[in-house]
């Protein structure tokens, strides 16, 4: 190995550990990608898609900030589709089927290919810490790297055990190569770790699926992307695109599960990690929702190159035998060929409440970590961590303050926060839900929130920053035309149009074309046809919303301005609150527990009640708990 000295070291070659490399080195860091197998790098151990609920809108963050999973994700779509697109526009969500060959075949060419990043095949097996800062790692076979920095991407590969019933064999993902030591040194270096579980349904032969039995799930039409610099004629065109499918559970299969419930991993005492809430195994769905006669499951291809169909919704850890019975059970089944039966995985995790927003470890200094080893599931939630770790490494490096996006701002600051502030007990997964300002954080309005970010760091190009601002500037004069102009009611197309909707009116005065536009179901292009004038289909669309959810933003835009208030009041992971007089007692231990780096942290923490927060408030006017 020619070179063993790097500025950043990432450990890990997953969905995380790709932005992060890339992010760090695309920013001028000499970074090391350490990775088991190069063929690892952008591997899909679990369900082959990217996107979906809150998710998708991660990605379209992640390209905001010049990451490389959405442009990935589009080149190598099988189809794409538009989630919740009848609904508002805080929940819809952008979603594709991954062709996973492909969409691996890419990330591994993008990052062996980068400058200032060198990938190294080899397994970490040491932390190496010194006064509590880290100085690099040590590889299985002895070699010593080392570095200004770590980023600990791990996945589930730390001290994992694959699991099939009783069957216990220790690895990562499809029993690949595992160690126990990394994680112990992580422990020896002051850091807390917990065992958490995942798993995956089988794999079937698609030429044994009886499709006709089952209900197909066609993408939407139109030139839909991830990646504001991905071209139409980079897509697959929508007359190409791989349909998906919809199958159910019969009262056989529950039948079968049940009788053997005894049997499957989670429930025999194999298990001792705590498993994903919202992502539950076939067995966990049948105890906790007794009452459903059926679940739903959907049937994704993972690749052109592979005759096998992903069967999302049935994950299990029961026996080989038992999963050929429940399986052939399933409408379109009846014959279907098993080609990788499902197992359950438990790994080590580390408490993210150890971490800082920046990811930076509280305990290990230069120490960052991002992804499952941080406690969450999801390829996209781990590739915003990574983006993070990665961009806050290298503004380390370069002496600048970390990146840190607010809960008003992106749903991977919802993310850092929830971790940082509240932990996790369980695999952590993003949800709308989650997200209190979920109107300002929309798939159509990543560029607007975080595309300047992307820009100042380096990582969006001049070129793509001044075509934004083109695009704004022209959504702005396209908003003021529209207010410049009355439409007359009683002008034949305006009225017809209006009719068309449901509008009557007798007046014969015109109407200014925001308001209208206000109106549910007016739209700013077909209005704007009433006139004889076009607009672009996206603007308009832009400008529809901007206009029709304009008091609910800005009710929630004041919302965040008061959260952002409390965030700016700084405490930091050394504040002393035994210096503070008048805290509950559970508000103390918690703050002592967590050491959250702002007022807001600290009001988001359970336990901490607001008769804290006013105490805190004072006792930070008085200068208390910064010691002498």
């Amino acid at each position: 190995m020619k070179n063993t000295e790097f500025d950043i070291i990432v450990i890990g070659g997953g969905h995380a550990g790709i932005e992060a490399a890339l992010a760090s080195s695309r920013m001028g860091m000499n970074t090391a990608m350490l990775t088991l197998s190069i063929d690892n790098i952008g591997k899909m151990p679990c369900n082959p898609s990217v996107g979906g609920p809150a998710k998708g809108i991660v990605v379209r963050e992640i390209d905001a900030l010049g990451g490389q999973m959405p442009i990935t994700a589009d080149r190598t779509a099988l189809q794409f589709k538009m989630l919740n697109s009848a609904k508002g526009p805080g929940v819809r969500a952008l979603r594709v089927q991954s062709d996973k060959i492909a969409y691996k075949k890419m990330m591994q060419e993008v990052c062996t290919h980068q400058e200032h990043l060198t990938v190294i095949q080899g397994m970490a097996v040491h932390l190496n810490v010194t006064d509590h800062t880290v100085t690099g790692v040590t590889l299985k076979d002895g070699t010593i790297l080392t570095s200004k920095i770590v980023i600990l991407t791990t996945g589930t590969y730390m001290a994992g055990v694959n699991m099939i019933s009783a069957e216990v064999v220790p690895g990562g993902p499809d029993r690949e190569e595992t160690t126990n030591d990394l994680s112990a040194s992580l422990r020896e270096a002051g850091l807390e770790t917990y065992r958490l579980k995942t798993g995956t349904p089988p794999r079937v032969l698609t030429s044994s699926i009886d499709f006709s039995k089952t209900a197909i799930e066609p993408g939407t039409p139109g030139f839909m992307h991830f990646s504001e610099t991905t071209k139409p004629e980079e897509v697959r065109p929508f007359k190409d695109e791989v349909p998906c499918y919809l199958t159910y559970t019969t009262p056989e299969t529950h039948e079968i599960i049940l009788a053997n419930l005894q049997k499957s991993s989670m429930y025999s005492g194999v298990v001792k990690g705590v498993g994903p809430r919202y992502c539950p195994s076939i067995e966990d769905k049948l105890v906790r929702f007794k009452d459903k006669p059926r679940h739903l499951l959907f049937l994704e291809p993972e690749s052109l190159t592979m005759d096998t169909t992903y069967v999302q919704g049935f994950s299990t850890s029961l026996p080989r035998d038992i999963q050929e019975l429940m399986t052939h059970t399933l409408p379109g089944f009846e014959h279907c060929v098993i080609k990788k039966y499902a197992y359950a995985i438990e790994y080590d995790a580390i408490d993210p409440i150890q971490m800082k927003p920046s990811f930076e470890s509280k305990i290990i200094h230069n120490l960052y970590t991002a992804g499952q080893v941080n406690g969450t599931s999801g390829y996209e939630e781990a590739a915003g961590q990574g983006m993070v770790a990665g961009i806050n490494a290298a503004l380390s490096l370069k002496g600048k303050e970390p990146l840190v996006f607010g809960r008003d701002e992106a749903y991977i600051g919802v993310l850092v926060d929830d971790l940082t502030t509240k932990g996790t007990l369980e695999p952590y997964r993003l949800l709308t839900s989650r997200a209190e300002f979920r109107l300002l954080l929309r798939h159509d309005n990543a560029e607007q929130r975080l595309l300047h970010y992307g820009h100042d760091i380096g990582l969006v190009s001049d070129a793509r920053y001044d075509a934004y601002q083109n695009r704004q500037e022209a959504l702005r004069t396209l908003e003021e035309h529209l207010g410049s102009i009355n439409f007359e009611q009683d002008d034949p197309k305006v009225h017809a149009y209006l009719s068309s909707l449901g509008y009557e009116s007798d007046t014969h005065i015109g109407i200014n074309g925001k308001e209208l536009v206000k109106r549910p179901n007016v739209t700013t292009s077909e209005l704007l046809q009433c006139i004889d004038e076009t607009a672009d289909t996206d603007l308009a669309s832009e400008c529809d919303i901007d206009l029709k959810y304009e008091g609910y933003i800005n009710k929630a835009r004041r919302e965040a301005d008061k959260l952002k208030a409390m965030d700016s009041m700084k405490l930091g992971v050394e504040f002393n609150y035994d210096e503070v007089d008048n805290l509950s007692i559970e508000g103390r231990q918690k703050l002592n527990k967590y050491k959250p780096e702002t007022m807001g942290q600290a009001s988001r923490i359970s336990g901490v009640n607001p008769a804290d927060i006013a105490v805190l408030a004072i006792a930070i006017k008085q200068g208390k708990g910064r010691g002498k």
